[in-house]
């Protein structure tokens, strides 16, 4: 069966050439003239690779891409952008959102056949190893055991790769599925009306994120962003359901989730009215350590440390200086190591 290509550029010439080139090399081919529609036939047919040129009348690249990750059944899908060389310091942009290649035109025949055969190998290679068919989850659900039936699912499910600061999904959107962390770090942010950040949760390994979104059928109420190049899992929400519905087990361990994230953010509440900065740098600080692979060292920016623990980034750096001139920790650059872990545990408010 013949790999389907869905091809979104403005300009006929090219749009009609690669189509071309492409039906020649065995490709079904679908072809759009602007992002709107390319979308919209994205959404009927289900292509296994996407081309798209970044400026387009209507709705531009950025804006195709950014459609296409809010949908769970498009947004494995491969997605290469077409861009100009003027436009190339764009395209920083545009593989923070996720897109897996560009090609800089104009691009020759073989250019354009070498770019697709090789996304399209990788994302088999990728299905081959993460994802087996999922149509029989109804016998899933007559079994006992569902926890290690969770477990199989998120095992045969695709993992969908994050770079660093790109966004999972925004404060009200709709839950569409539950994210489950497989390696990286992740972070979830609120905006104040002031528009400053207050990061309500970090999350790494084996963590679920959006578990509040979908038990109440609500839409996400905050911001996840990944904060090192992350991969993750994503089950939709209607295979959860399923789950859920089926095993009291399943329900159990995500209604224990739920209510150990409401202590979490009773408790950071408390720090936030109570606790005197130093007390709260200090917390956020063990934090991260206790939390990070690598040990009592971590990275991390000023301004994602004043949106943990609730202070201005001048606040973060004077207080920061003060704990090195201590000996808790060392600094360079963002990186942080932590030398008195128990004296940072035991810091008075």
């Amino acid at each position: 069966m013949s790999k389907k290509v869905l091809i979104i550029e403005d300009n006929n010439e090219i749009r009609e050439n690669v189509v071309e080139i492409l039906e020649l090399a065995g490709y079904e081919v679908f072809a759009a003239s602007n992002g709107k529609a390319g979308v919209e036939l994205a959404r009927k047919n289900l292509p296994d690779i996407i081309l798209c040129d970044i400026m387009m009348p209507e709705l531009d690249g950025y804006g195709v891409l950014y459609l296409l990750n809010k949908n769970p059944q498009l947004t494995t899908i491969p997605f290469i952008f077409l861009t100009a060389k003027a436009e190339r310091i764009d395209l920083r942009k545009g593989m923070e959102m996720g897109a897996d290649d560009y090609l800089t035109k104009p691009f020759d025949d073989m250019e354009l056949l070498n770019a697709i055969e090789s996304r399209l190998k990788k994302k088999e290679t990728q299905e081959d190893f993460y994802s087996r068919s999922l149509d029989h989850l109804s016998k899933l659900v007559a079994k006992n055991n569902g926890l290690a039936e969770l477990k199989k699912v998120i095992q045969e499910r695709k993992v969908r790769q994050f770079k660093k600061n790109q966004v999972l999904y925004y404060d009200g959107d709709k839950g569409n599925g539950l994210y489950i962390i497989l390696n990286g770090k992740i972070k979830t942010v609120k905006l104040a009306e002031d528009g400053r950040e207050l990061m309500t949760g970090i999350f790494t390994n084996d963590q679920y994120l959006g578990v509040q979104a979908l038990l109440a059928s609500e839409p996400y109420s905050d911001t996840a962003t990944a904060l090192e190049d992350s991969s993750l899992c994503i089950i939709p929400k209607e295979q959860l359901d399923e789950l859920l519905n089926g095993y009291p087990d399943i329900a159990r361990q995500f209604i224990k989730l739920l209510a150990t994230d409401i202590r979490e953010k009773e408790e950071q509440l408390l720090q936030l009215a109570y606790h005197s900065v130093r007390k709260r740098m200090a917390e956020s600080i063990v934090k991260l350590a206790k939390g990070d692979k690598e040990g009592n060292s971590f990275k991390v920016s000023r301004e994602d440390l004043a949106a943990m623990a609730g202070m201005a980034t001048e606040t973060v750096s004077r207080t920061l200086s003060d704990f090195k001139g201590e000996g808790l920790i060392d600094k360079k650059g963002s990186l942080i190591s932590v030398l008195n872990l128990q004296k940072l545990e035991r810091m008075k408010n």
